[in-house]
């Protein structure tokens, strides 16, 4: 039933782009949707029109599907991404990425707002992410009946974050002077921001960030043989001594001011690639 369903999404989306064959996937997080601008806009569709496709409800994320041309390469950017806190299951959760593949995708790049746990990261900073913890997650979207479909029952996840995209990202940061730094993200249901034990805890595990998304694609994508890439934007500190009650329009503001950096990144990786 749901191979169907994302067939018929796919198959829904090829039809309507006139068969457009996109071989990157971009998903915008909370804040950073502008890299929409630098695209050369082919097609563009809402959510709500594609069959068996879930709507966004989050209040920054626009809920639309843009194929066209980025640093001269075909990309398919999805402006605002679904979240577990939302209601969905996982499943749907990483529905786009399942049609992603079928429409071509090989390399997925992801963005990102999230809360640091490593005091020397800053607001509107930047990470490339070269791990994450997903050990918090309710459920995980491999959970259920194994689609063969999508690849293995039992993936590999030791290097989920391809290496040379990482290096190249870091380097393109520093030819160009944007604050950034390469770590851990540690993946959580949400909707409600952590609590000062939780911090502290997250950080003594391994963490360097913390979010509500990512990570559930990240897995998807690589069980299905999609090169990852992941890139974060601080958005708010959560350092249990210094903690101040976070502010969701600060956190868009903060996610903005950071955009450019982030927007270099992408454009100069699809270039390379």
């Amino acid at each position: 039933m749901l191979l169907e369903q994302i067939q018929k999404a796919s198959e829904f989306l090829k039809e309507y782009t006139k068969s457009f064959e996109p071989e990157f996937g971009i998903i915008l997080g909370t804040g950073l949707g502008s890299l929409v601008n630098e695209i050369e806009i082919t097609y563009t569709i809402s959510y709500s029109d594609i069959p068996n496709f879930p709507v966004s409800t989050v209040e920054s994320h626009s809920g639309k599907l843009i194929f066209g041309n980025l640093s001269g390469k075909k990309v398919l950017c999805m402006q605002g991404r679904f979240h577990y806190y939302e209601g969905y299951s996982m499943q749907q959760v990483v529905f786009p990425v399942r049609v992603m593949k079928l429409l071509g995708v090989q390399t997925l790049l992801v963005s990102n707002a999230c809360g640091s746990l490593n005091p020397a990261y800053k607001i509107s900073d930047l990470m490339v992410i070269n791990d994450h913890i997903s050990s918090f997650l309710p459920l995980n979207p491999l959970i259920g009946t194994h689609i063969p479909e999508f690849g293995d029952r039992f993936p590999d996840m030791s290097d989920p974050y391809d290496a040379v995209l990482i290096q190249r990202a870091l380097n393109i940061a520093d030819e160009n002077h944007i604050p950034v730094h390469s770590g851990v993200y540690v993946s959580v249901s949400g909707p409600q921001l952590e609590t000062r034990a939780e911090y502290r805890m997250l950080r003594q595990i391994g963490g360097d960030v913390v979010g509500m998304s990512t990570v559930p694609e990240i897995i998807a994508a690589r069980q299905m043989g999609i090169r990852c890439f992941g890139l974060s934007v601080i958005t708010d500190l959560g350092i249990p001594e210094t903690l101040e009650k976070a502010e969701f329009s600060k956190i868009v503001a903060a996610a903005q001011k950071a955009e450019p950096g982030m927007t270099l990144i992408m454009k100069e990786l699809l270039t390379y690639l």
